[in-house]
């Protein structure tokens, strides 16, 4: 029997990511791993092995920090030796890239890992939890945090769905589609990444889906259609025999050596034609495995079945101690930000690690004390928006706080939740200020690249609110409730370094801290 105060199931980046945190503060700890080595869903996928998380050495700039925002695969450390852009110059990465990193992290940081040791089921047991494993170990631990990522296909229930080849299994060999009439079932970066593979051997492709194709250069959202994937619409475009179908699949059915696939189309009203094709494959995605659960202990799922629910803290919603890392955060910042990415979910992991310290461990989050003056307050979040990667990466869900007192003090509080300022007593102070990097209202909406709509001139503060491209919000609240809000101007470079970005600043903190009845 194995007794530990955290068990992490999953030795991916995240579990190795909260490991090193643990480890560091000298927690009792475990890593279970059911593969031989890190990183195990990377040795499979994705199946062409490009990885869209992009890897940036070169940015000009010599701060660790600001190089964060342009590096999308390192983890958190003190060892320079452990930053991913030190593995390859590829601006998108060979997965394989990925695999030979983590396995240095986890080698150079020295952390407890057992590996092929794959958790068979997990269960409630005298307040904390009972993790068995399928060569019949036991290990015991007050808290578990599965750090697994999404390790099942999500099937869609379509009849004959099951007669269809998979994502995970189908041949990436284009010569085994020469001339063949292809269906690519789903029309995420996975499902363009398979129909951009088949290009030159396929005769016909065809993408569908039954919603709108999301470009992420226009979502913001990294997870939606990426450039280097949409090959295909250029082709369907420039009337190259391949097509996007926007509608939903009905049936597949096995006939003749091939498929007939029933489709009803979206944009034709409805209309429902039958569709001959040699092969037919399904991309549509993973979800979390409940399975090891015992019945007591299975977390309440959402957005069809596909991920755990989550409160603030990433725990379970119905299952007390249990938590979750990783791309599993996502739920909290669903298809909105990064959490669902290496580089959003190593700032989220950091954040769990922070409130497990201060829930379990009494450990204050660390914090900054500076004067509640209105220059020393521009001075400070302005010097953090100006350099840090965690608000830039988890913009609009991630934050700095500013707990103003009435003695002339504030406590300056970095990379916070926002949902967990909100509902936790951090939040419910007399006087508080958010510090957020957000898009615009309604950003998704708008091409970027059309040059009618226009940006904010950053001498204009007044109109700064109407700003579509990423910029600092300062949002002041009153006993929870919001009191006030100021947007600095957007700029090219995110240089927020002007006295037209500082001196509106400075007149917001002055003339709203004495209303909201705070120290000025």
């Amino acid at each position: 029997m194995n007794q530990s105060e955290y068990l992490i199931v999953g030795a991916g980046p995240a579990g190795l990511q909260l490991g090193h945190h643990l480890a560091r503060a000298g927690r009792d700890y475990a890593i279970l791993e059911a593969g031989p080595a890190p990183g195990t869903f990377f040795r499979t996928f994705p199946r062409h092995r490009r990885l869209i998380s992009i890897n940036k050495p070169h940015t000009g700039w010599s701060d660790p920090e600001l190089n964060l925002r342009m590096d999308w695969n390192s983890l958190l450390s003190d060892d320079p030796r452990l930053l991913f852009t030190r593995y390859t110059e590829r601006y998108l990465p060979h997965a394989d890239d990925m695999v030979r990193y983590l396995a240095d992290y986890a080698r150079r940081t020295g952390l407890r890992i057992a590996f092929d040791t794959r958790v068979s089921a997990v269960a409630r047991e005298d307040g904390g939890f009972l993790v068995t494993d399928e060569r019949g170990g036991s290990h015991r631990a007050a808290c578990v945090i599965v750090a697994t990522g999404v390790t099942r296909p999500y099937i869609p229930p379509i009849p004959g769905v099951e007669t269809a080849d998979p994502y995970g299994e189908v041949s990436i060999d284009p010569r085994d589609f020469v001339d063949q009439r292809v269906l690519v079932i789903g029309k995420g970066n996975s499902g363009f990444e398979t129909a951009d593979n088949l290009i030159e051997s396929a005769a016909v492709i065809h993408v569908a889906g039954p919603g709108s194709l999301r470009m992420a250069w226009r979502s913001h959202y990294v997870g939606h259609l990426r450039a280097i994937n949409n090959n295909l619409l250029d082709t369907y475009q420039l009337k190259s025999q391949n097509a996007l179908l926007d509608g939903t699949v009905e049936r597949i059915e096995r006939r003749d050596g091939g498929y007939l696939v029933t489709v009803s189309f979206t944009r034709a009203n409805e209309v429902t034609r039958d569709l001959r094709y040699d092969r037919v494959i399904v991309c549509t995605g993973f979800r979390f495995d409940p399975e090891i659960f015992a019945d007591g202990c299975r977390p309440e799922l959402v957005i069809d079945g596909r991920f755990p629910a989550q409160t603030p803290e990433w725990e379970s919603t119905n299952v007390p101690g249990l938590h979750f890392a990783g791309t599993l955060m996502q739920v909290r910042d669903f298809k909105r930000s990064t959490g669902g990415f290496i580089h959003g979910f190593r700032y989220c992991v950091r954040a769990l690690h922070r409130m497990l310290e201060r829930s379990r461990h009494g450990v204050e989050w660390p914090h900054a004390m500076l004067p509640a003056e209105p220059g020393a307050l521009m001075e400070a979040v302005l010097a953090r928006v100006n350099r840090t990667s965690a608000l830039w990466q988890q913009f609009e869900v991630m934050c700095d706080l500013i707990a103003i007192g009435r003695d002339g003090r504030a406590r300056y509080y970095e990379e916070l939740p926002v949902d967990y300022v909100h509902e936790s007593e951090l939040g419910a102070s007399e006087c508080c200020a958010t510090v957020t990097l957000e898009y615009g209202p309604d950003h998704d909406k708008v091409d970027p690249f059309d040059v009618a709509v226009g940006r904010i001139a950053q001498s204009d503060a007044e109109r700064a609110s109407d700003g579509r491209y990423l910029h600092p919000v300062v949002r002041l609240h009153r006993h929870g409730a919001l009191w006030a809000e100021h947007h600095v101007t957007e700029n090219l470079e995110n240089e927020w370094t002007a006295p037209s970005h500082g001196e509106p600043l400075r007149e917001f903190f002055a003339r709203e801290l004495p209303a909201a009845g705070a120290a000025a």
